[in-house]
């Protein structure tokens, strides 16, 4: 890659991207320093993870992104051939067969690098349909694109991952020209579908691809304290992230000062409810600020989607946003109490290898879009 490109990075995305590692890194420190007999345990690993993600980025952005579209197939056989063989070979983690090992190596979740292999290769598959996305039947083929892998996330299960995969389909759809009223149909039968197969299983125990205590916390958040337990069960996650942001206030009770996180009464606060660390110790100020940070990070990857030198640079970037905004959204909302708990990460701030490697991957990816997106002038 020529040097005079690397001027056109996008400033901003990277402040904000940097400021959110920081951010993620701190809040870590305070948020797993309780649940290790060395406190500095879950920092030493993510710094690890962030590392290897670096230098991902510098190999990758010396490449140019168009040389994947030709991989497009090869990449989407491999992506279904991770999912498959975690359901095989995988290691179940709370409730989902989600994890494989690979000899030494600490275990991996496949279904965070497919992520970005799905939106490599459907980012092509879109593209050679441009204009041929009118009616449901030319849309078919795309949703059996996607629907594949979404089936087999299912099966591990591991419906957070799968409503990630279904934002990110539709999101793309949508960029890349699809009718938006055969769209809407479409999602809106499929909300009214999911309806109905839930109130058949409740009612006649119609099997679903979901544990009993994963279909209740898609339930309980309406009424946490409605858990049959007294707020004691699948509620107390919700309860107890909502005391944690609540007590927060405006300004925190100061890092390592937050009562939920540090005596252990929020679960998973290095993971999916890190956010409610932030606003526990940091309070409304410090929340709010991630918040205004992601929004610059949004915003400049639509910046450079819409400047990218084609349509499947601007899918590839699209598609991230997708899986970005639907993280971001979903993991704050369950946090609030606005959304159901369904166990989505907080991307750059929760802990978590795979989660972190695959995002930062994506980085690169953005990175070589937004680099090859301006003409250079000698």
């Amino acid at each position: 890659m020529d040097v005079k490109r690397l001027k056109f990075v996008d400033r901003p995305f990277l402040l904000s991207l940097l400021a959110l590692l920081i951010i993620g890194l701190v809040i870590q420190l305070s948020a797993s320093g309780s649940i290790s007999s060395d406190p500095y345990y879950y920092v030493k690993k993510q710094l690890v993870m962030i590392a290897i993600g670096l230098i991902a980025i510098i190999a990758i952005i010396r490449y140019d992104y168009l040389q994947l579209k030709g991989l497009s197939p090869l990449l989407y056989g491999f992506s279904v051939l991770m999912l498959v063989a975690v359901l095989i070979f995988g290691e179940e983690v709370r409730g989902t067969t989600g994890w494989i090992a690979i000899g030494p190596l600490p275990p991996i979740q496949p279904a965070e690098f497919t992520k970005i292999l799905l939106v490599l290769s459907f980012a092509d598959f879109l593209q050679k349909r441009r204009g041929q996305l009118n009616n449901l039947v030319e849309m078919l083929p795309c949703f059996v694109f996607m629907g594949v892998p979404v089936m087999l996330i299912m099966l591990q299960p591991d419906l957070g991952t799968a409503l990630v995969y279904i934002a990110i389909t539709f999101i793309m759809m949508y960029v890349a020209g699809a009718n938006q009223r055969v769209l809407l149909g479409i999602l809106l039968g499929g909300m009214a579908f999911i309806a109905l197969v839930l109130g058949l299983h409740f009612k006649f125990g119609l099997w679903i691809p979901l544990k009993d205590y994963q279909l209740q916390r898609l339930i309980v958040f309406v009424n946490p304290y409605n858990d049959g337990m007294g707020g004691r069960g699948a509620g107390w996650n919700t309860i107890q992230s909502l005391v944690a942001i609540g007590s927060g206030g405006l300004a925190g009770k100061g890092l390592f000062q937050g009562s939920q996180a540090q005596l252990n009464f929020l679960p998973e606060h290095h993971t999916d409810f890190i956010y409610a660390v932030i606003g526990e110790e940091l309070g409304f100020i410090g929340a709010a600020s991630v918040l205004l940070l992601f929004a610059i990070l949004l915003l400049r990857t639509v910046y450079i989607a819409a400047n990218a030198r084609e349509l499947y640079g601007g899918l590839l970037v699209t598609g991230i946003s997708a899986m970005w905004l639907f993280h971001i959204f979903e993991n704050i909302g369950m946090c609030i109490g606005m959304m159901p708990v369904t166990g989505i990460p907080l991307p750059f701030i929760s802990y978590g290898g795979s989660f972190m490697i695959a995002n930062l991957l994506a980085v690169a990816l953005i990175l070589s879009v937004n680099v090859r997106g301006k003409i250079i002038v000698f």
